[in-house]
């Protein structure tokens, strides 16, 4: 049967949803289009891997460019044969000589490998009749590790130490398989998107509660700062103390601008604030964190690779890991930023880039497999029409998701 699993093409597509007014604004990003840089791998038996690195429209199809080239690289393999020795090959993409001055482990050409690493990571599980989850959760810690790239981390973790640290939380895993049944609780991040009006918000806030939801989250980084005051104040009055609420500037204040203001908003008791300044300032990062301690500080979404989260880490900035699949490179990174996070004692709560769809089997994988604490994932609504195999929330929480694969097909 391997002949019916070796990878015999690929292609890529250029996909764009085009949001209702208001919806996905933040401070920085007034009018986003949700688009995916989507890798497909052929089989003979009709197997189709797909794999998404998420964009916000302009420059999706550049993405596109670069994953035809890529993909190329791993065409004429059989897919069990490639993913028992993944690392390698996704180190080889990354550090392909003749692309490596276009990053390297950023930009273009790392959200193009994310998006044919998540192909790879989908078709594995299709080929083996299983959700993304089951196939992680049942690989042994040496399986596992052979997926990841652990170069320039081995100041901190090396490969003996990365399966040393699965193996130990093996003696857990039973009782952690729990959530399997439970399902993984969600927070709303679609209620308080940055051009929503007070009223929405508020319509937003309790439908969410409604719902279920016992998290949620508000943008904020207005040029003024009492409107951030006021949304924020509203929020809190209209879900009450018992609800947790985040707030994300995606970015946009200097530093004094940071301190000056979250010194105001931690008086509201958020759960954490996201993203305050620039991603590449690790040390305006870390000066702001000990300026408003113990609130903390959340970060991810918009660093690029493992080496910039293992700074991140070492510096005991980072409140929580919002480590994304299509933004670093793919799950096998995500994978490696975890085992990192967990060394470090910090959670991973993942930006979803893919509206839930593949980080719902791989927060999953980081609580049973790797013992991560259970906090919440991210959901945002817009798209849930969009996919082949939705997620599913119920009273507030993610539920076991059981078709083969990562939930990364779309409709057709």
């Amino acid at each position: 049967m391997s002949g019916y699993t070796i990878i015999t093409g690929s292609s890529s597509e250029d996909v764009r949803f085009p949001l209702e007014a208001g919806a996905g604004s933040d401070a920085v990003h007034t009018n986003p289009i949700y688009a995916y840089a989507v890798c497909k791998l052929k089989t003979k038996a009709g197997w189709e891997g797909v794999g998404l690195a998420f964009t916000l429209g302009t420059g999706n199809d550049l993405v596109c460019r670069v994953i035809d080239h890529l993909a190329q690289k791993i065409e004429g393999r059989e897919i069990n044969e490639l993913m028992s020795n993944f690392g390698t090959v996704w180190h080889s993409m990354a550090e392909d000589p003749n692309l490596r001055w276009l990053g390297p482990h950023k930009g273009v050409i790392h959200l193009a490998l994310a998006s044919v690493t998540n192909a790879c990571f989908d078709l594995w599980a299709k080929s083996r009749g299983v959700p993304l989850w089951k196939l992680l959760i049942d690989l042994s810690a040496e399986e596992i590790i052979n997926t990841l790239d652990l170069s320039y981390l081995e100041d901190e973790l090396s490969r003996e130490e990365a399966i040393a640290m699965i193996e130990k939380e093996s003696a857990g895993v039973e009782e952690r398989k729990m959530i399997l049944n439970s399902g993984y609780p969600g927070y709303d991040t679609s209620v308080g998107w940055f051009n929503y009006s007070d009223e929405k918000v508020r319509d937003n806030a309790l439908r969410a509660m409604d719902a279920g939801f016992l998290a949620m989250k508000l943008k904020v980084g207005s040029n003024d700062m009492q409107r951030d005051i006021h949304r924020v104040e509203l929020v809190r009055k209209t879900v009450g103390k018992d609800v947790d609420l985040m707030l994300d500037a995606n970015q946009q204040w200097s530093l004094p601008q940071a301190i000056s203001i979250c010194s105001v908003l931690k008086d509201i008791s958020p759960l954490w604030i996201e993203e305050p300044t620039h991603p590449d300032d690790l040390l305006a990062h870390y000066r702001l964190a000990k300026e408003i301690h113990p609130i903390k500080l959340a970060m991810g979404e918009h660093l690029p690779n493992r080496v910039v989260f293992k700074n991140y880490l070492q510096s005991g900035c980072m409140g929580y890991n919002q480590v994304d699949a299509l933004r670093v490179g793919g799950i096998s990174e995500f994978i490696t930023i975890s085992l990192l996070s967990r060394k470090f004692r910090i959670p991973v709560v993942p930006h979803v880039g893919d509206m839930g769809q593949i980080h719902q089997h791989l927060v999953l994988f980081n609580h049973i497999v790797l013992g991560h604490e259970v906090v919440f994932l991210e959901h945002i609504p817009h798209l849930s029409s969009k996919f082949r195999n939705p997620v599913k929330i119920v009273d507030g929480c993610y539920q076991l998701p059981r078709s083969p694969g990562s939930s990364a097909a779309f409709l057709k």
